[in-house]
């Protein structure tokens, strides 16, 4: 029974966890900063001081039919 339990944790274990990868941009600025950058920070903030971002979306126009 202990085996059964073993053999499920490293089934868990090894899927991996995908990271995106979001860009954002500084109000103020303009600086575009990566989520990875953001995170190693110990505060969420600009090189000009400024606190508050935007995210940049891509410049894809996506078209929805209608029903």
């Amino acid at each position: 029974m202990i085996n059964m339990v073993d053999e499920e944790l490293d089934e868990v274990e090894e899927t991996p966890v995908e990271t995106f990868e979001v860009n954002y941009a500084c109000l103020r600025c303009g600086t575009v900063v990566s989520n990875t950058e953001l995170s190693r920070l110990p505060e969420i903030k600009c090189i000009c001081g400024f606190r508050v971002f935007t995210k940049v979306r891509p410049p894809v126009v996506k078209t929805v039919k209608a029903i």
